[in-house]
Order: C-alpha cells, then structure tokens, then sequence
C-alpha cells in the first residue's frame, strides 16, 4: 500500500491539494515544460550545482544541477505543528544525550546505551570529555530526515528515518526553490497562505550568535568552508553571503593566545564563531589529522578554553550515528520525561546475535545501512536487489556485523512529480533544519523535500540521481 500527498483514493484529492490541483490541471503541458527549461537555465547561470564524485574509488568529479521538480509537496498546518513539535522535542533530547557522553554518562550508568556504543564510537571525541560549551548545545544546526508511510486504513505515519547532527547540508536547495517557485508562478502564491523560509539565514545568524563565548556583545561570525572543490561549496558561499558574514577557509585563520584571528586587509580580527563546515578530522592537524591543509592550527585549544564557539560542536557525529539511532526514543524519555512525539523506524542492531540472525535471513525483504554510511552509498535495498547483490553484501555482513543495522523497507510516501512521460507519483522524504540556540528552539516552516526522480526507486541522495521540491506548509 501506497500513501500518496496528493491523491487520497482515485480520483479523491486530499483537502489541502484542492486548489493547487485544479490551477494544475488547467496547465498546458509544454507550457509546464517550458517552466521546467527556465528553472534549469536559472540554477545553472546562479552555478547552484554540486559536485558528485562517482564511484568512492574514482575520486573523479563532476558539477551537475540536482534537478528540480515544479510540483510542490504540501503540508497543511496542523500536521506541521505536530511535526515541529516532535522536532523541537528530539533535537533538544539529542543535545542533552551529547552534552551527557561528555560529562557524566548518566545514559550509560542508567543502562539505556551501552558503553561500547559510545566509547567505541568513531565519531566520539575523547578531547571533549568535561568540556562546557556555551548553554549546553552542541548541534546547533540539524537536519532531521522525515519520511511518511502508509498505515493499513490508509493514514499515513511519519518516521524519523535519520539524524545528521554534523554538518547537514541542502538548505540553500530549500532556499532557491522556493525564490524559484515564487519566479515561476506568482499566482500561486496569491492563491495560497503559504509559510515563509526567506527568513532561515537571519534566523540561522541569530541562532549563530546567540551561543557565542560569553561576555561578547558583538561577536564576528565567519563560514568556515573546505574550499571550491567542496561538493557542497555553492552552499557555503550561498549561507555566508546571506547571513553578511565571512566565508573563509583554514588559512584564513590563525590562533594566538588560544584565541582565533582572522587575516584581513586590515589587520588581524579576532573570531567568536565558526559555523563549519568540514569534519571534525580536519579542522585542526595538530589535534587530528595531521596532514589536513583545511582547518586551523591550535583550534582546539582555543575552542576547549572557551574562546571561540563551533557550530556543529566537535563531537556532534556520535549521537547522529545509525548505531545510536535506534536508542533515541529512550532518550526523549529518559533526558526529557515524555513520550517520543515523532517514531523512529523499526531498527535491528547487527552487532546483537538475534537481531544479525533475523536480518541474515530476511536480507531480501529489508534495507541494510553503514552505521557511518552516508549519501546512500555502503547500503543494501533488499527488494530492489539481484541475488548476486545480496550474495556479495551478505559477505560483508557476516565479516563486519556490527558494522550495520537494518530497517524494514518503508513504502516512502509518493508526490506527484513533472517527468519526461508527464506527472507521475515518485517516492519523496523531508529534511526540516532546526536551529537550537541558547535559549530556543526553532526552524522555519518547511525543509528541503527530496524526490527520487526513477520510477520505483527509493533512494532520493541528490548524488544518486534525486532530485528537490519546493515544500509548501499552509497557515491557517
């Protein structure tokens, strides 16, 4: 069973897709088309392109568009203020789960995570133990990925399929579609009482410099960027431009005295936060890797002496990893004494002995994941696998079980969706970015929803050939 955002039963439209509906079916098809080749041509002169690299192994890559579908996914009002408010609640259970690794490992003692599970961790940083950060919040910026599925009447559920509490990216995508939509269709937004995003980088700039060391009034704010060849590098220069901040890369910066400087044709300007966007790996070659040419020598110690704020915190990724997925609902009850609002995906743990028999035998039926995998790739989809695929990913199972988890395989909810053949359902997720400062909690009303633009497929990673929507929350 299917459940669609538009289409209820037949030729049923749910309520909140009336009006757009029926502007849409009076829409000539070449006159859709030919909105579809401006947009193109716009994204590319604007150069909003990313860079896919291929196969991991080629380290070849190359710029392309990710393609953009006319056809907004819709959500009405009421199902977004639950769908805010399970996002405020998990993302405000995370921060504490990462605040707790670091300190008192209260989770651990209470017998809800494993130890192993976090001190075995790639993504834990021991150089993080007993350090303060500015309110507590060490994922300043989230994006949380929301897939809906069909129940047996015929409703549908939202899942929270994955956390990225690291660097998550894709909110320029969120940005320029909608400034495209409104370019496009003008009417449309006459028609309908749709929540605005414009406002994400102010409210991303506000977040930025609310959690800055304390007894700064005014603190300088820079995007620290990989560089050009960074895949997601348009976005970068795309946020630091809107926020009228500088973007700059690891040699822009110096530290002295445990503070952090940037170089400027004016001399040296002392920095208060960084939003970066590099892995922790690289941000400083004397604490990490030491052959990273990308971040700043020392930063560390000045970030661990409390004069510089990171945003995302080092650290971040060991709550955002698949292995610790499946425990976040103990941790909305345990950190925050409620109920989970939003439900994770039913999870099976390889590295538990029953849970890597069931999977080994049902690997036909379900979606295998990478616990460190990202963008797609090192994941197996059962249904849509030959018996060669599945052989050989067996393998790698049984060599690495705690390597993996699994999940059953979710029926994604389906958008009508502007292909070559015409409007066709096509499966689609969500990733709502949630901004948490030092004394709130916020996003704007929306995300960025992801489309897998081939026919049964239900991997939507832009690198993999999906595609993006404007998404659309009416107000009341």
């Amino acid at each position: 069973m299917m459940f669609d955002e538009m289409n209820a039963s037949g030729p049923v439209v749910r309520d909140h897709y009336r009006t757009y509906e029926r502007w849409l079916q009076q829409q000539p098809g070449e006159v859709m088309q030919a909105r579809r080749e401006e947009a193109e041509m716009i994204f590319r002169r604007v150069g909003i392109t990313f860079a896919v690299y291929g196969d991991k192994d080629s380290g070849e890559g190359t710029e392309r568009l990710i393609p953009f579908d006319l056809i907004p996914r819709v959500i009405p009002a009421h199902e977004w203020r639950e769908l805010e408010a399970g996002l405020r609640q998990r993302v405000t259970a995370l921060n504490r789960f990462i605040h707790d690794v670091y300190h008192g490992q209260e989770i651990v003692k209470a017998g809800i995570v494993p130890p192993e599970q976090i001190l075995a961790n790639a993504q834990y940083r021991p150089e993080m133990i007993g350090v303060d950060v500015p309110g507590g919040i060490y994922s300043h910026i989230a994006g949380i990925d929301i897939v809906r599925a069909a129940n047996p009447d015929g409703s549908g559920t939202y899942y929270v399929l994955e956390d990225n509490l690291r660097v998550p990216s894709g909110v320029s995508y969120m940005l320029e579609n909608r400034k495209m939509m409104m370019r496009l269709f003008p009417e449309l937004f006459a028609q309908h009482r749709i929540a605005p995003v414009a406002h994400y980088p102010d409210l991303l700039l506000e977040t930025l410099r609310s959690v800055a060391p304390g007894g700064i009034n005014d603190p300088t704010v820079v995007v620290l960027t990989p560089g050009m060849y960074n895949s997601a590098y348009f976005e970068h220069a795309f946020l630091a431009q809107q926020m009228g901040v500088e973007l700059v890369e690891g040699q822009d910066l110096f530290v002295k005295d445990n503070f952090v400087f940037m170089r400027t044709t004016r001399g040296p300007k002392r920095v208060d936060v960084i939003y970066r966007r590099l892995d922790d790996d690289f941000l400083d070659p004397l604490a990490f890797r030491p052959d990273s040419t990308l971040g700043c020598p020392g930063l560390l110690a000045a970030y661990r002496a409390g004069n510089v704020t990171l945003s995302n915190a080092i650290g971040t990724g060991v709550a955002d990893d698949k292995s610790i997925y499946a425990y976040v609902p103990k941790m909305v009850e345990f950190y925050l004494g409620e109920k989970p609002i939003l439900n994770n995906v039913p999870t099976w743990q390889c590295r538990e002995t029953e849970d890597f028999k069931y999977v080994l035998d049902h690997l036909p039926e379900l979606v295998v994941k990478e616990v460190h995998g990202a963008g797609g790739y090192g994941m197996l989809v059962g249904p849509a696998a030959s018996k060669d695929e599945i052989a050989k990913f067996r393998e790698h199972l049984i060599a690495n079980p705690t390597n993996y988890i699994a999940q059953p395989t979710l029926s994604l909810s389906t958008c009508p969706t502007f292909v070559e053949k015409g409007i066709a359902p096509r499966h689609i997720d969500l990733r709502p970015f949630v901004l948490s400062g030092r004394n709130e909690v916020q996003m704007v009303c929306g995300g960025l929803t992801r489309v897998a633009l081939k026919e049964g497929s239900l991997v939507v990673n832009s690198s993999q050939g999906g595609g993006t929507k404007d998404t659309w929350v009416l107000e009341d």
